[in-house]
């Protein structure tokens, strides 16, 4: 599962285009419930002020300063454009002068909505959908999903027949622990896959979900057809070297780890790459 998480998470480097913060997730907020009934593991609740109070905790004097007068600075007039405008400079106070992601993505969120433009509904969307594949707090990771389903639905009623958006409510139902069923992301899933069988996103959504369940050779499957349609996506071939080296397939691991190499742009990427490559051999 180490191996796997740092695949994911060198992937994200290279699926976001935007600068995405860096620093660690903050903890949730626990409740403990006690009704004088037994309720198993105790619960955990995650809001946006939970969030917001636990970040801002970590600011500096001068930083609260400027979160103050940013939370501040909407006056009369234009609201609605004032608040995108304020938004989208909280969402970059996060991102690149604190590095917390949880309220950078809150606020590229909030401006998305009032935005209500399908792009960045499925752009805020899909940085919540990335990040919480690897965020191993139950709670934090609920939150995170249904932001993204949220955001993902608001797309899908200004496109209804929009497969990316379709794929990516799919994948949160199935990463996220919001759904009854893992099948119920699945169908929404395979609905695009039947329709378009060589769909890049959907197929890889679909092996991410085997390579959790433990189906490396479906996984192995879909990948395969990734690469055959394009050879220049660097997810799969990373997540074809992973499986086949969690099979215990050293020779095809280094086969498409090397294969990635040329592909890897970002250099701490590529010395990972050549380190794993090394490893193995």
């Amino acid at each position: 599962m180490t191996v796997l998480v740092g695949v994911v998470l060198a992937i994200s480097l290279v699926v976001f285009g935007r600068t995405v913060p860096k620093k660690n997730n903050i903890a949730p907020v626990v409740h403990h419930e006690d009704d004088g009934h037994e309720h198993g593991p105790a619960q955990t609740t995650v809001t946006i002020d939970s969030i917001l109070f636990l970040a801002k905790k970590q600011l500096t004097p001068e930083q609260t300063l400027r979160i103050n007068r940013l939370e501040n600075s909407i006056s009369r007039g234009d609201i609605k454009n004032q608040e995108i405008h304020v938004y989208h400079q909280l969402a970059r106070f996060w991102a690149d002068s604190v590095g917390i992601f949880e309220p950078f993505a809150w606020y590229t969120a909030e401006a998305a909505r009032l935005e209500n433009s399908k792009k960045n509904l499925n752009f805020a969307a899909r940085l919540f959908l990335e990040n919480l594949q690897t965020d191993e707090v139950t709670a934090r990771r609920q939150w995170k999903a249904l932001q993204a389903k949220d955001l993902f639905e608001r797309s899908l009623k200004l496109q209804p027949d929009d497969d990316s958006a379709k794929v990516g409510l799919g994948a949160t139902y199935l990463f996220g622990d919001i759904a009854t069923t893992p099948m119920q992301g699945i169908v929404m899933i395979k609905e695009v896959v039947d329709k378009d069988s060589t769909n890049e996103y959907a197929l890889m959504m679909l092996a991410k979900g085997s390579l959790i369940s433990g189906q490396y050779d479906k996984a192995i499957e879909r990948l395969e057809t990734i690469n055959r349609t394009n050879p220049k996506n660097l997810d799969a071939l990373l997540l074809l070297a992973e499986v086949n080296e969690r099979m215990g397939k050293k020779n095809k691991a280094i086969k498409w780890y090397e294969l990635s190499l040329p592909l890897a742009t970002k250099p701490a990427l590529k010395a990972a790459i050549e380190k794993r490559i090394q490893d193995l051999k």
